[in-house]
């Protein structure tokens, strides 16, 4: 019984042993420190489109894809549980007067006789999926061709 007992202990601290030995930090992608500065050009980013409502939508490229946002957001407020500018323009109350694109209905709670919309808080956070584009060449070449042809 000792015997297997220190044979156990041993095959586990060669396991942990093993396992640190062959850890050697977690390396990005894009070949810097995930904490350092961007190392893209400033002028990707500039967004392309300036003030909300001058743009048209950004086309779609595949099936289920969020909405692209074609305007810039560089002087938006960051989004809060208390203030969200977003809604300033899209939200049901507001779109048909800001004449922007209405919230989706998979952002809104429906009240039991289906009447009343709120907005889901678990969707309140926009900027989470829908993405301000830039005005910039690719970083890299690529051949790809969306889903969704016009």
């Amino acid at each position: 019984m000792k015997r297997s007992v220190t044979i156990g202990l041993a095959a586990v601290l060669a396991a942990v042993l093993y396992g640190c030995a062959q850890y050697g930090g977690v390396a990005a992608l894009r070949g810097s420190d995930t904490a350092a500065a961007d190392q893209a050009p400033a002028a990707h980013f500039v967004y392309m489109g300036k003030k909300p409502g001058l743009q048209k939508p950004i086309d779609r490229t595949i099936k289920g894809q969020p909405p692209l946002v074609p305007h810039a957001v560089d002087n938006f407020d960051e989004i809060t549980v208390a203030e969200n500018q977003c809604m300033d323009c899209h939200s049901i109350e507001k779109y048909r007067e800001k004449q922007a694109p209405k919230l989706g209905d998979s952002h809104l709670a429906f009240s039991k006789d289906g009447m009343k919309k709120t907005l889901l808080m678990d969707r309140y956070q926009c900027n989470t999926c829908h993405v301000p584009q830039v005005d910039a060449k690719p970083l890299v070449e690529t051949n790809f061709v969306g889903s969704i042809q016009k």
